[in-house]
């Protein structure tokens, strides 16, 4: 904790996936294909790393004429690269910036950061490449920053700093024999063989299972009385519907036919 940053002081993909930069196993695939890079800056890049700033989010319509108009105002610039496609020549969103002096290297980098360019907040920074021993860009899982919903944030930069370990106290807990020694030695009196509680279970169960068949026989039983009960009532329920129906219809034939022997009289 003596040597804790909020920024990194040394390119560790491991750390710069932990949020705390305490993590000892990568999370993702991405940090496992940077730990594995073997990256080596551009040495086709001139000017002085220690002057230059990088400057990213730009809106692709912003041109370099634009950026030297703004970052003007902190002091004299030497170089602006703004970084573009090599087939289509269109912006890739960032840039770098040389200045001729460390102090308007400074002021750009403390004022310029989340300032709005062409309706786009920027992010501002001090070159990394040649400067951040250990560094591996984005392209191979490293850099700092990222968006959430990609779920490869880096940490450790200026955009995203390292949050301060907690330290928690080391708390015993007998939940895994971590409590006093009187409570974890157990005497060898008051332990049990395990052969012998198995045994003893199989002979407990051997003793209820006469009492569970007999249950179960006492229940099918009393199943089959109440379903031959339940049969027998409705046997006579069809009894009587059918004995209902035969009274009502010799009721009606002698109505019928009363009617027609007062018609013929």
């Amino acid at each position: 904790m003596a040597d804790w940053a909020p920024i990194a002081k040394e390119y560790d993909p491991l750390k710069a996936g932990s949020i705390d930069g305490t993590d000892e196993e990568p999370h993702d695939r991405a940090i496992w294909r940077a730990m594995l890079a073997r990256y080596v800056p551009n040495k086709g890049v001139t000017g002085d790393p220690h002057l230059t700033l990088f400057v990213a989010r730009l809106n692709l319509q912003t041109t370099e004429e634009k950026l030297k108009e703004v970052f003007s105002r902190y002091g004299d610039i030497r170089k602006i690269r703004l970084v573009r496609d090599l087939v289509t020549g269109f912006s890739k969103g960032y840039a770098f910036i040389e200045y001729k002096e460390e102090r308007a290297l400074l002021k750009a980098h403390r004022d310029a950061n989340r300032l709005v360019i062409d309706q786009h907040e920027i992010f501002v920074d001090f070159e990394l490449e040649r400067t951040l021993k250990g560094w591996i860009p984005r392209r191979l899982g490293g850099g700092f920053g990222g968006k959430k919903e990609s779920g490869q944030l880096r940490f450790g930069g200026r955009d995203r700093p390292f949050r301060k370990p907690i330290n928690l106290p080391n708390m015993k807990n007998d939940f895994y024999g971590e409590g006093s020694s009187e409570k974890r030695n157990w005497s060898r009196e008051g332990t049990r063989d395990w052969r012998t509680r198995d045994r003893e279970h199989e002979r407990s169960r051997d003793k209820r299972w006469p009492e569970r068949e007999r249950s179960w026989a006492w229940g099918d039983s009393e199943r089959e009385r109440d379903s031959k009960e339940e049969r027998s009532r409705g046997r006579e329920r069809k009894d009587r519907d059918r004995k209902d129906r035969d009274r009502d219809r010799s009721r009606d034939r002698d109505t019928k036919k009363q009617r027609d022997d007062d018609k013929h009289r």
